[in-house]
C-alpha cells in the first residue's frame, strides 16, 4: 500500500481576477442595458466588487473607462468576425462573416434583451468630438474596409466598384442592425445576410 494512500488531493485554485478586468466586464454589461449617462461609478464599482479607489487606479475617470469599454466591444466583434472568416472559402465568404459576426452579437445572451450595436449605443450619448466617436467611427470604417477587402477578390481590377459595393454592404449592415436594436432580435440581420448574398451572387 503507497504512502499517500488516502490523502484528500487539493482542489485546483480558482484564477483570481483582476480589478481591471472586473470592473471592464461590469461597465459592459451596465453600459449595454443601462447606458453610458445612466450608469454611474458606485453601480460599477458596487457590481465588479471592488472599492471606488480600484476604479481610479486602473481608470483615470468615467470617460477612460468608456473609451475602454469601447475598445474592448470592438475587440469582441474582431473576434465573432475572425471566427466565422475561418469557415470562409473565398471573397463572398468573407462578406458574409461580417454579417455573420453581427449576427451571432444579436444572438449573445443580452441582460435586457439585445438592443442593437452598442458602439452606436454608445456613441449616441456621447457629444460631438469625444474621442469616444472616434472610437466608434474607426470601428465603422474597419468594418467596412474589410468588407470592401473581401468584395475587392470578387472584383479584381476594379477597385472603384468594390468600394462601392463595400459602402453599399455597409449601409445595408447599418441599417438592418437599427432595426434589429429597435425590434430586440437578430431577424433582420439575417434577412440582410440574405440580401448581401443575393447581391454578391449578381457580381
Amino acid at each position: 500500500m503507497s504512502d499517500d494512500a488516502g490523502t484528500a488531493t487539493t482542489p485546483p485554485r480558482k484564477r483570481r481576477v483582476p480589478a481591471r478586468e472586473r470592473l471592464l466586464d461590469a461597465a459592459a454589461r451596465r453600459f449595454y442595458a443601462d447606458g453610458v449617462a445612466a450608469t454611474g461609478i458606485d453601480t460599477i464599482t458596487a457590481e465588479a466588487g471592488v472599492a471606488k479607489m480600484s476604479l481610479y487606479n486602473n481608470f483615470a475617470s468615467k470617460a477612460e473607462l468608456v473609451r475602454a469599454y469601447l475598445d474592448a466591444r470592438h475587440e469582441e466583434w474582431l473576434g465573432l468576425y475572425r471566427q466565422r472568416l475561418t469557415a470562409a472559402r473565398d471573397g463572398r465568404g468573407g462578406v458574409l462573416a461580417v454579417f455573420d459576426a453581427y449576427v451571432d452579437h444579436a444572438a449573445s445572451a443580452h441582460e435586457h434583451g439585445f438592443r442593437g450595436c452598442g458602439l452606436l449605443n454608445a456613441a449616441a450619448e456621447l457629444p460631438a468630438g469625444d474621442e469616444g466617436r472616434a472610437v466608434v467611427r474607426r470601428h465603422k470604417e474597419e468594418v467596412e474596409s474589410l468588407l470592401a477587402g473581401h468584395v475587392g477578390e470578387l472584383l479584381p481590377g476594379r477597385p472603384e466598384e468594390a468600394r462601392a459595393m463595400a459602402e453599399h454592404l455597409a449601409f445595408l449592415l447599418e441599417g438592418a442592425m437599427a432595426r434589429a436594436g429597435l425590434e430586440g432580435a437578430g431577424t433582420r440581420l439575417e434577412h440582410a445576410r440574405t440580401m448581401a448574398a443575393n447581391l454578391l451572387d449578381r457580381l
